[in-house]
């Protein structure tokens, strides 16, 4: 489970901006907290902020970092996702705040989890070199439990008393190169072993969802939707997945799975899943089904399918599921009935986190204060984050009313805005 998750010098985010999902000893809403060892967590955390605050910018640095990481193992082409994304996920490019006069060409990431009853701390400082458009890392360190695993300035590497005559030998670098990728392919031992646990968590556990595709809105021009192997292999998963989809109410009673084989070999070549409708007589009784294409459905149905599919394997697995403007296109009330699953007393290893416009969800009732959080922009542009319970907010506050007055920023200011006011009175005024 993630414990928290620090960056600095990211997009908008010029100073260092930690995401907590530590639970505050709060008396309320307890089934809302993990608790593994001695590690105690919320199970969900909302963010909200106005356009452009940089809500999207710490989504992107979560998947930056997981992604750099990753490709820096010998193995990383053989991710076998339970969900075929094909070329779907970004390539999220790193980018430093522009907008200082004095430029920070580092930028720094950290990492705080629990995998397999251990607690493991990595993080690492990477350094842009501008005039050779190329990059080095600075500084990188993994700790397990606290105790000192390695620590790495530029070109010179330190070990914990632990396991320094497992590393000492290993001393292969290179400044573009992460030494976690160098210990994946010559540790052995108990090292190996840390950094195998290492790396699931980054493959199964930890999951940046994107939509990017999903973008036209258009029935019909949506295109090119993913869908889970499983779904196709495992009978009673697409029983399950159609049992949620039926909790939406968007008329789909089922889902079909068609394969497509070459004309030659007579061999499968695709496979194609269909939604199945009912179609009803005048009588209002049933009298066949009729499959619709996934480009028929409406982009919102398309979008509740794809997440539904992420949303299970995280709950059933465990891990954290962390998704940029979740209720882009989903009714509140679907929206609401992700987060429940999540907070659910069901619910033993997984968390969700989520930004988002919906202010339905900010109530007592839904979230704890250490459950809401905010990112906010100043006039420099620079971006952070900050929860109710930073803040000290009331637990018997009207969380979305004061919200909405401004109480606690992040949210657009416009009746202070003089252009906003002319605007507005030029248009009032015209015939």
């Amino acid at each position: 489970m993630l414990i928290m998750f620090r960056v600095k010098n990211f997009a908008s985010f010029k100073d260092e901006v930690i995401l907590d999902m530590r639970a505050i000893s709060y008396k309320d809403m307890k089934n809302h907290v993990l608790e593994i060892g001695k590690n105690k967590v919320v199970k969900t955390l909302a963010l909200y902020g106005k356009n452009a605050s940089g809500k999207s910018n710490l989504i992107s640095a979560l998947y930056y970092f997981e992604s750099f990481v990753y490709n820096q193992f010998f193995d990383a082409g053989n991710r076998d996702d339970e969900v075929d994304l094909g070329d779907r996920m970004p390539n999220v490019k790193r980018s430093t705040f522009k907008l200082g006069e004095v430029v920070n060409d580092d930028s720094e990431f950290e990492i705080l989890f629990s995998q397999n009853n251990k607690t493991y701390q990595y993080g690492f400082v990477i350094h842009d070199i501008q005039e050779e458009k190329k990059y080095s890392i600075k500084e990188e360190w993994l700790l397990v439990d606290d105790k000192q695993v390695f620590d790495r300035q530029q070109d010179v590497i330190s070990f914990g008393k632990k396991y320094e005559n497992e590393l000492k030998d290993i001393d292969r670098q290179r400044q573009d190169r992460l030494y976690i990728g160098v210990l994946d392919y010559f540790a052995e031992g108990e090292v190996k072993k840390i950094v195998d646990e290492f790396k699931d968590y980054l493959k199964h556990k930890f999951n940046v969802h994107f939509e990017l595709i999903l973008e036209g809105s258009v029935k019909g021009l949506v295109s090119g939707i993913s869908f889970s192997k499983r779904i196709v292999e495992d009978e009673a998963y697409r029983k399950t997945i159609e049992k949620f989809i039926r909790v939406a109410d968007v008329g789909i009673v089922g889902l079909s799975i068609e394969e497509n084989k070459d004309e030659k070999t007579k061999e499968s070549i695709l496979m194609k899943l269909k939604t199945i409708h009912n179609v009803y007589n005048d009588a209002g009784e049933v009298v066949r089904e009729e499959k619709f294409e996934l480009n028929m459905e409406s982009s919102g149905t398309n979008r509740y399918f794809s997440l539904i599919q992420y949303i299970l394997n995280v709950i059933e697995d465990g891990g954290v599921f962390i998704v940029d403007e979740m209720s882009a296109r989903l009714h509140p009330i679907l929206t609401k009935f992700i987060v429940d699953l999540f907070q659910g007393k069901m619910n033993k290893e997984a968390q969700l986190i989520f930004t988002t416009h919906d202010i339905s969800l900010m109530n007592r009732k839904q979230f704890r204060r250490d459950e809401i959080a905010f990112v906010e922009k100043n006039k420099k542009g620079e971006s952070t984050l900050y929860t109710l319970a930073d803040i000290k907010a009331r637990s018997d506050a009207s969380f979305a009313k004061d919200y909405m007055a401004g109480k606690y920023g992040a949210i657009p200011v416009l009746s202070d805005n003089d252009i906003y006011a002319e605007m507005v009175g030029e248009w009032l005024c015209q015939d």
